[in-house]
């Protein structure tokens, strides 16, 4: 393919400049416009329904990924990749437009259906640009670049609002789609001649009925009030009678969205739980740790996003340093075997000891637990990419990213439930009182009498001991898989 036979130095500067910015600011799109909310909603009122300018661009993204990765296998990943560049830079124009929160969901659907390919075709654009022995070290970059992303987010997004206005959240992602544009441009072209284009627009639909409801039900599972549990319900029945219907569906598709025979793989399977559970333990962290400094470790809102840095910045220099070992050696999974493990055993370390550690044993703990956790997102995407060969690179692209995407909303639902279900066995009381500091801040807490302070610390530390232990399941399961992952080497 075009690229492959470059010099080293030159595929790079050929491959990683174009994919960089794109994945950097889908990464961090969500977390940025997260800590905007507050302002939107002094702007527009509507509080309760600020959660959905998130969870629409989410649910929209989602279901793109898939579709682009299908598309670009068909048409051309490069010209996609522009498109949906476009897409996102006119979406994030009519966000900061907004002059109302209807207008803003509509526009971050429309944003979420421009993302949804960036992280998708820059993930296949390196497969197919790049020689299978030297995946691991571009995988790791491209990895690096989404935890990167995921950190700086809030931060991006806090300097900006504080500084300007919300608007300017949404206003600085059209200068850098624009320069995205021009890298992306100068990849080389491939041809793409698969015969007549023919699409499965009803397993388009059909997946749309399964990831809509699913993903509605965890949000709202996320949030933690009993009193939405019929609806839940309901969010999930529908969900369990479209996916039989989508995969029904798809053995018969002659040009199936999600091809079944490729997904029965046993390595791709395999890729695909592992990114899955990839995304809920890093998704769940980053979650519920800065909730635990503040509530348990008495940190402000400023030192609890200092302490997350060791663990993100950890999964970042180990996406980089199993890239490199990937192609230095080789040998695949091995890699997540030894170091999801090791992050199982920083988990229960935390479970065991978090409220007695002090911040520095804390921060090496994360760090070690985050450089081990780099291992598998890479190693999921090299397995994949080598099995599906060049003409599948967007399929396997897109269902590698959706399953990191359910996995993530599955992983933040289920730890949530696990904390509230603790409290409430422990203490209801307690249990209503977190509801509404998830809500209002920690400093519902320092409003306490002393003594009613140290009890609700007390029960939540003992409730983050399950958040750990839960999230340390993921990281088992994760070992289990790569352990039996039949492609070892590459």
């Amino acid at each position: 393919m075009v690229g492959r036979d470059r010099p080293s130095r030159g595929l790079f500067l050929t491959v990683v400049p174009p994919i960089v910015l794109p994945v950097f600011m889908s990464a961090a799109d969500s977390t940025a416009v997260a800590t905007a909310l507050p302002a939107i909603g002094a702007a527009f009122g509507h509080v309760e329904q600020l959660q959905w300018v998130v969870i629409a661009n989410l649910i929209a993204a989602t279901i793109a990924s898939p579709v682009y990765g299908r598309l670009g296998d068909l048409v051309g990943r490069r010209r996609l990749l522009l498109i949906s560049l476009c897409v996102y830079a006119v979406a994030s124009l009519l966000c900061a437009a907004a002059p109302g929160l209807h207008w803003l969901l509509a526009a971050r659907v429309l944003q979420g259906f421009g993302s949804g390919g960036l992280i998708t075709l820059a993930q296949a654009l390196i497969g197919e640009h790049v020689p299978a022995r030297q995946l691991g070290k571009y995988q790791g970059y491209f990895a690096a670049c989404i935890v990167a992303g995921s950190s700086f987010g809030p931060v991006g997004g806090g300097v900006l609002t504080e500084w300007l206005s919300w608007h300017a959240v949404f206003l600085a992602n059209v200068p850098l789609s624009l320069v995205a544009l021009v890298l992306a441009s100068r990849l080389p072209k491939v041809a793409h001649s698969h015969g007549k284009f023919a699409f499965d627009v009803w397993g388009v639909v059909l997946l749309t009925l399964f990831i809509v409801p699913l993903l509605l039900a965890l949000a709202r599972l996320h949030y933690l009030d009993p009193s939405e549990a019929p609806v839940i319900g309901g969010f999930l029945a529908i969900a369990a009678v479209a996916l039989p219907t989508f995969l029904w569906q798809q053995r018969r598709s002659p040009v199936a969205l999600l091809p079944l025979n490729l997904l029965r793989e046993p390595a791709i399977w395999r890729a695909n739980i592992m990114s899955a559970c990839s995304g809920a333990s890093l998704v769940a962290m980053v979650t519920f740790l800065p909730i635990y400094f503040q509530v348990v470790s008495g940190a402000s809102p400023a030192v609890s996003g200092l302490l997350l840095l060791p663990l993100t910045a950890g999964v970042s220099g180990g996406s980089v340093l199993t890239g490199w070992l990937v192609s230095v050696t080789g040998r695949t999974a091995i890699l997540p075997t030894i170091g999801l493990m090791i992050t199982a055993l920083t988990l229960v370390a935390l479970a065991l000891w978090a409220p007695q550690m002090n911040r520095a044993q804390l921060s090496v703990v994360l760090a070690v637990g985050g450089v081990c956790q780099g291992t598998s997102m890479l190693v999921a995407q090299v397995t994949g990419q080598i099995v599906a060969g060049p003409r599948r690179l967007g399929v396997v692209a897109g269902a590698i990213q959706l399953s990191r995407s359910l996995g993530s909303a599955f992983g933040v639902a289920v730890a949530g439930s696990v904390l509230f279900g603790v409290l409430t066995a422990l203490d209801p009381h307690t249990a209503a009182l977190f509801v509404e500091m998830v809500r209002q801040g920690p400093r519902l807490l320092a409003s306490l009498p002393a003594e009613q302070q140290a009890l609700v610390q007390s029960e939540l530390a003992a409730a983050f001991r399950g958040v750990f232990l839960t999230v340390a399941c993921f990281s088992v399961t994760t070992v289990a898989v790569a352990w039996t992952m039949p492609l070892r080497r590459v």
